[in-house]
């Protein structure tokens, strides 16, 4: 019995091509056709308005700080001020008074109390910031008053003051309020405004100078060790004239101490509380702001 062979597996002639190997059929596969499915509908959102919470925004540190020193006509704005007061009531409750027979006639109030109040007020100004009384001189000065006033009392003598101060007459025309409050007014504001101004000092961290507009003359301290001193001990001139003015005194260390003071500064509480923040920063924490 003869067995017979698998077709491609029978033996290859000398020069005969070899068969080529079966090739296996590939199967395919159909799929069934899938349906496109819809998107799910996204859930409705909530729009939630989230109520605006404030921001500790932290101040921003001063660049620089300039501290003016004034002179004592800063002081004078109550002679301008009350002699505009008083050129207004004469214009407003005074009368036209002819001046002799040249037909000139000027307004005047018929009471003599408002030319006494104004020198009375002009001579106490001119007082107080020439002689200054600081510490226990302005207590005493105050005491004397009051115990002059009631030793007055005591003796039965404001009668006789009174009738005194009475006989005394002063009238002014409202020409000379005016034109007196005017010139004092144009003084002061030149002074405070301007000459002022043409000096200053000027603080930034680490560093305190003093400058010269005119002239451009700079002087520098290190404030490292600095002391700044506030002295705000006259009654009358800072607290009732100056609004809360004072003088600052600066003392400075190294080999060349020195005692600068600084008269006369306006909002001297605000300025040394800044200063004293400023001289406590170093330099290198200091930053430029972006221009």
């Amino acid at each position: 019995m003869s067995s017979a062979l698998p077709p491609g597996s029978q033996p290859a002639y000398p020069g005969q091509p070899a068969a080529a190997p079966p090739v296996a059929p590939v199967a395919t596969y159909q799929t069934a056709p899938t349906m496109p499915v819809a998107p799910m509908p996204a859930p409705p959102q909530r729009m939630e308005q989230s109520a605006a919470v404030p921001q500790n925004q932290q101040e921003e540190p001063l660049h620089e700080l300039r501290i003016y020193s004034h002179s004592t006509f800063f002081y004078w704005w109550p002679v301008w001020v009350t002699g505009y007061i008083m050129a207004l009531v004469t214009r407003i409750d005074g009368q036209l008074i002819p001046i002799s027979d040249s037909g000139i006639q000027v307004w005047m109030h018929r009471s003599k109390n408002l030319g006494v109040i104004f020198t009375l007020l002009f001579f106490l100004v001119i007082l107080i910031t020439n002689i200054s009384l600081r510490g226990m001189a302005s207590v005493v000065a105050i005491l004397s008053f009051a115990f002059g006033v009631l030793l007055l009392a005591y003796f039965g003598w404001w009668e006789d003051v009174l009738n005194w101060m009475g006989m005394v007459s002063i009238y002014m025309n409202m020409g000379f309020y005016v034109f007196f409050s005017t010139l004092v007014l144009i003084v002061w504001a030149f002074s405070v405004f301007v000459y002022d101004r043409l000096t200053y000092w000027r603080v930034t961290p680490g560093q305190l100078t003093h400058d010269t507009v005119v002239g451009g003359a700079q002087k520098s301290y290190d404030t490292r060790g600095m002391v700044f001193e506030k002295r705000r001990q006259d009654l009358f001139r800072h607290w009732i004239l100056g609004f809360g003015s004072g003088d600052i005194e600066i003392s400075t260390t190294g080999a060349r101490r020195e005692t600068v003071s600084i008269p006369n500064v306006l909002f001297v509480d605000a300025k040394v509380s800044a200063v004293q923040k400023m001289i406590a920063m170093s330099p290198d924490q200091f930053q430029t702001p972006v221009a």
